[in-house]
């Protein structure tokens, strides 16, 4: 009996269709992750004379992509650990590369509809107007900024196994980039929190995100803000992939 083992290509393509029927289905959960920016953006219309378009549209895209990582990717892969759904799908002839990219690619593209929002809502609402090289750099320094926080989730998900304990760690970290990241960055905490947050996660994509919707804007900080971001991605990855346990055991 001849037993045929299917392709990545197919594998792959299976993987996909479950993975965005299963965010379809909970799509509670996925409007509520792309709204809270958009709810930022509209109550922050007033702001844009004052601090100014790009800086509304890089923090809004900043704690979208932040809500996508942590509150979105790492409780869902958390999540489906326990039932048991990795441990299910590895008994077939499924790479673990396969699983984790599939799951990635959704992630992506919920980074790229969030990012498209804020900028529609911030063209037609808030009237922020952003060069076209301005919003493809944009775009690709939110996929950039995405992957910083994808690794941070991978990072949680991996060190901690309890859902519960993933879900707790990864709302506390939310509060304290979004609470403490934006208060700080304005300097309402002092110049060492200011300076401090300015080069976390949260500040540096921020950063990458604002001198790219504005290419003029970009300075040698920009560029080192650009290196830490890719560090941040490196280290969060190394550590989620080496802390990684397919079962919840």
């Amino acid at each position: 009996m001849e037993t045929r083992i299917p392709k990545n290509t197919t594998v792959m393509a299976a993987l996909l269709r479950a993975d965005f029927t299963t965010l379809w289905r909970n799509r509670r959960s996925f409007r509520l992750v792309l709204i809270v920016p958009l709810i930022i953006l509209v109550s922050w219309k007033g702001l844009v004379d004052k601090l100014g378009g790009v800086f509304v549209l890089s923090s809004c895209i900043t704690i979208g992509l932040t809500s996508i990582g942590l509150m979105g990717y790492s409780n869902a892969i958390a999540r489906d650990r326990d039932r048991g759904v990795f441990q299910r799908l590895r008994v077939g002839p499924v790479s673990s590369w396969t699983i984790m990219i599939s799951r990635l690619l959704v992630q992506i593209a919920m980074i790229m509809v969030m990012t498209l929002l804020v900028f529609i809502g911030g063209y037609y609402i808030d009237h922020i107007h952003v060069s076209p090289l301005g919003y493809i750099a944009g775009l690709l320094m939110s996929l950039l900024g995405g992957a910083v926080y994808l690794g941070l989730g991978q990072a949680i998900v991996g060190r901690f196994k309890n859902p519960e304990t993933v879900n707790s760690i990864t709302r506390l970290v939310y509060f304290i980039f979004i609470m403490i990241g934006m208060f700080g960055e304005l300097g309402l905490l002092g110049k060492e929190t200011q300076e401090i947050m300015s080069w976390s996660p949260y500040g540096v994509v921020r950063e990458i995100l604002a001198a790219s919707l504005e290419p003029s804007a970009w300075t040698f900080k920009t560029t080192y803000a650009l290196l830490a971001a890719v560090a941040y991605t490196i280290m969060f990855v190394v550590l989620g992939v080496k802390w990684f346990k397919w079962e919840n055991k």
